[in-house]
């Protein structure tokens, strides 16, 4: 029988510092310290080849209980729906109205963040209503 391993959620993006630092608004993470003998991630990044340089940023739950979240720079954009996306869960146990408002809410301060509102999926009797995002580079994600 196998242990359960540790594991990361990568996100290929254009500009992998936005995309980390939204998150870690939509999440409560934090960036981690940077790399030893760097008093920063700026000065980090300045020491790599130009080709590499605002290449990656990450992201880490402060209690370590949920995945390290790593963004990578690539060429292309995105064309086409996320095999995989996050559930945000906000409105874990709420039903109803109650449920809707707590989405809501929160789909508000994300949209202040610069995410973007897709769509509402309403209750439908065998599921709770939940709102359909994009990320700030169009990723999606449901606030469940």
């Amino acid at each position: 029988m196998s242990s359960i391993r540790q594991f990361q959620v990568t996100f290929d993006c254009a500009d992998p510092e936005r995309v980390a630092r939204f998150w870690c608004e939509v999440l409560g993470y934090v960036v981690p310290p940077p790399p030893e003998g760097f008093a920063s991630w700026a000065e980090f990044n300045r020491s790599l080849p130009p080709e590499r340089q605002s290449s990656a940023f990450a992201c880490v739950d402060p209690s370590g209980a949920g995945p390290r979240l790593y963004f990578q720079r690539v060429p292309e954009g995105k064309v086409v729906k996320n095999r995989v996306h996050l559930d945000v869960r906000v409105g874990t146990g709420l039903v109803g109205e109650e449920r809707l408002a707590t989405l809501e809410a929160e789909c508000a301060r994300l949209v202040a963040l610069g995410a973007v509102r897709v769509r509402l999926l309403p209750a439908d009797g065998e599921e709770e209503s939940c709102i359909v995002m994009q990320d700030v580079e169009g990723n999606e994600f449901c606030l469940d």
